[in-house]
C-alpha cells in the first residue's frame, strides 16, 4: 500500500474537536529505568495513561508508536522490530513520507499508516531524530516534539476512514528516543508528560 492509499493523514485544521477527549495512552517499557520513569510520569498525568512493563507489541492496541527518523528507514530499534511484525510497514512509511513531505519527514510530525494486520491496525511514525542512529544531546526536546506529534495526529488527523480519534482508542508507546538516542529515561517521560498536557490540558 501507499501513501496514494490513504495511509497520510493531515490535521484537519487549528480548532480541537467540539468535544475533546483523550485515548488510552499505554507507556511501554523492557527495561526497569525506562517504567519507573513512565510510572512515574504517569501518576501526574489526567486521562487514561498506563504502563505497561513489557513489548509493545504485547499490548492491545490500535494503533503503535514508531520513534524513527526523517526519512522513514525502519533498521534499529524498535523500529527494526516493527519492520520485522510488519512485513511492507517501512515502504508504506517512506511512501508516505516522500508523498507528503518530499522525502523528509520534520522533526514534530508524523504520518499514520497502515500495518496490514487488523490489531494494531496503525503505526504513528513520528521521528525523534533526523538521520538514521544519531545520538541526541542532553538538552534535547526531540522526544517532546514525537509525542506531542502522535497526540496531534491523535486528536486533529483524518483518514480516509475516518477521523483518527474515532479509528484509535488505545495508543502503545515505546520510550521515545531512549534507545538509539540515547535519551535519558527520565528526560523521555518528562516530554512526553509535558506534550500530553498541552495537547489534552482541555480534555474532559
Amino acid at each position: 500500500m501507499t501513501a496514494d492509499s490513504g495511509t497520510h493523514t493531515g490535521r484537519e485544521g487549528t480548532h480541537p474537536p467540539v468535544s475533546p477527549r483523550t485515548p488510552e495512552l499505554v507507556l511501554c517499557a523492557v527495561d526497569e529505568p525506562l517504567a519507573t520513569a513512565w510510572t512515574s510520569a504517569a501518576k501526574k498525568l489526567a486521562g487514561r495513561v498506563r504502563v505497561h512493563r513489557g513489548s509493545v507489541l504485547d499490548v492491545v492496541a490500535q494503533a503503535v508508536v514508531s520513534p524513527a527518523n526523517s526519512y522513514g528507514w525502519m533498521r534499529g530499534g524498535i523500529d527494526a522490530v516493527y519492520a520485522r511484525a510488519f512485513p511492507g510497514v517501512e515502504q508504506s512509511v517512506r511512501s508516505a513520507v516522500l508523498a507528503f513531505h518530499g522525502g523528509e519527514l520534520p522533526l514534530g510530525d508524523a504520518v499514520v499508516v497502515p500495518t496490514g494486520e487488523a490489531e494494531p491496525a496503525w503505526l504513528i511514525s513520528a521521528p525523534t531524530m533526523r538521520e538514521p542512529g544519531e545520538t541526541l544531546p542532553p538538552d534535547t526536546v526531540h522526544p517532546y516534539l514525537a509525542a506531542r506529534a502522535v497526540f496531534l495526529q491523535w486528536r486533529d488527523g483524518r483518514l480516509d476512514q475516518g477521523p483518527v480519534r474515532e479509528l484509535v482508542d488505545t495508543i502503545a508507546m515505546p520510550g521515545l528516543g531512549t534507545g538509539v538516542g540515547g535519551v535519558d529515561p527520565v528526560t523521555c517521560a518528562r516530554q512526553v508528560a509535558a506534550a500530553w498536557d498541552e495537547v489534552f490540558r482541555n480534555a474532559r
